[in-house]
């Protein structure tokens, strides 16, 4: 199937095909007429599987013929949990709506809000918006929502998980109550399905990838290694590897700016993204990383929501994430759109159980590779969740005995622990 057989109008399928695509994903192609035809939708994707554009270009369709909005009113409302998924969001309705007379907007925290109050005065068709920014608008009456046709929750479990729930619900007692909403979603959770009860009407309900699965394109493996020679060890794959684009994934805010210094004194180039970074900073982080400026993002989970990064080719967890569904939201960073990908996890003994959820969850055991020279003291118990993923190609097994030392001070450490375990 292609895009001009899904019944979108020749503007928007001609700024497709402008983009390069001529074929709809599976979420694409089974998401857009059930909106095109007006109902409500439940939808479940993984990143990296078009799913904006699934909700961007029918809704731009059902737009294009209705009347302008009037001052502060508002058509069609995309709700996303983090800034750089909205921008990332409003770049794409920008690209897609060029053949149209659409207006659009981006709203979110961290900038200055007087711009967006003077934008949002003459009223807009499309508004992407956090929900707090969005709250603070409403509250200083720059936006009226009592008229939104299409309402659309994009990364609804990512919203939940930061504590978004009570915004959700106030912005919902501002809405109308016949409308279409759109709910979108990586997982479907409990929680998801008991909001979507609250929210949409009969919906139809689209999954297109199998639930908490991993992306075949992506070759994952784990490097056992102590927690204090993690950074030496990132330092040491990037340079003998060399490495460029590298997305690592750290736990803590305070983590990541350590580790860019750290990697710094190895001459790689880092930046960091998280929380306590102002909107700017977060933005040049982001064009540097994608400009090849620097060759290392360090970021944390919510931070790297929304980060859209072209064949990014490596994706490292440094620390693996106390949500095991996080573990999929990360590595699905690469291995897009049909490119091929990497996603390496440095694992020390202490994070054995964060280990053990996320192989439960995906129902596959781990390949591990010990890398030489970084052999762990303390080893990585063995996980039975799931049979062994068969070795990769070029790829040394590791049954995790005591190895054979090499001669330098960890191997000797390593024989002596043999001979007292015997």
């Amino acid at each position: 199937m292609k895009f001009n057989e899904l019944g979108l109008a020749e503007p928007i399928t001609r700024a497709v095909h402008k983009k390069g695509y001529d074929k709809p994903s599976p979420i694409q192609e089974k998401a857009i007429p059930i909106v095109l035809k007006g109902q409500d939708l439940m939808a479940s994707a993984q990143t990296g599987t078009g799913k904006t554009a699934a909700f961007v270009l029918p809704l731009l369709q059902r737009l294009a013929d209705g009347p302008r909005p009037a001052g502060k009113k508002v058509r069609a409302l995309v709700v996303t949990p983090t800034r750089e998924l909205a921008a990332q969001v409003h770049a794409n309705i920008m690209d897609y709506s060029i053949n149209t007379r659409l207006s659009n907007l981006v709203v979110f925290g961290g900038v200055n809000i007087g711009p967006q109050i003077r934008k949002l005065q003459r009223g807009v068709d499309i508004l992407v918006a956090t929900p707090g920014r969005l709250l603070d608008l409403h509250g200083q009456n720059a936006v009226q929502l009592d008229n939104v046709e299409i309402l659309v929750l994009d990364e609804a479990d990512r919203m939940l998980d930061m504590g978004f729930i009570h915004d959700i619900r106030k912005l919902q007692s501002l809405l109308p109550t016949r409308k279409q909403s759109l709910l979108f979603s990586a997982t479907f959770s409990g929680e998801i399905r008991q909001l979507a009860k609250t929210m949409l009407h009969q919906p139809v309900e689209v999954e297109v990838a199998p639930r908490n699965s991993t992306v075949e394109s992506v070759q994952q493996c784990i490097h056992p290694v102590d927690k204090a020679r993690k950074a030496e060890l990132l330092a040491h794959l990037i340079n003998s590897r060399n490495w460029h684009q590298v997305l690592v994934f750290s736990r803590t805010k305070h983590g990541a700016n350590k580790l860019v210094k750290t990697l710094a004194k190895s001459n790689i180039r880092a930046t960091a993204i998280h929380g306590n970074k102002s909107q700017a900073q977060r933005t040049r982080a982001l064009a540097d990383f994608k400009a090849g400026k620097v060759d290392v993002m360090v970021a944390t989970d919510i931070a790297a929501r929304g980060i859209d990064i072209v064949e990014l080719p490596h994706v490292v967890n440094f620390d693996l994430p106390n949500v095991p569904e996080d573990y999929v939201h990360r590595i699905g960073r690469t291995g897009r759109a049909g490119a091929t990908g990497e996603a390496i996890s440095l694992v020390s003994a202490d994070e054995f159980k964060q280990l053990r959820d996320i192989e439960r969850l995906i129902k596959t055991n781990l390949q591990r590779e010990e890398i030489e020279d970084f052999e762990p003291d303390h080893q990585l118990p063995e996980s039975n969740q799931a049979p062994r993923q068969r070795q990769g190609a070029g790829r040394k097994p590791t049954n995790f005995k005591q190895q054979p030392g090499n001669g330098n001070r960890r191997g000797r450490s390593r024989r002596r622990g043999k001979a007292r375990a015997a």
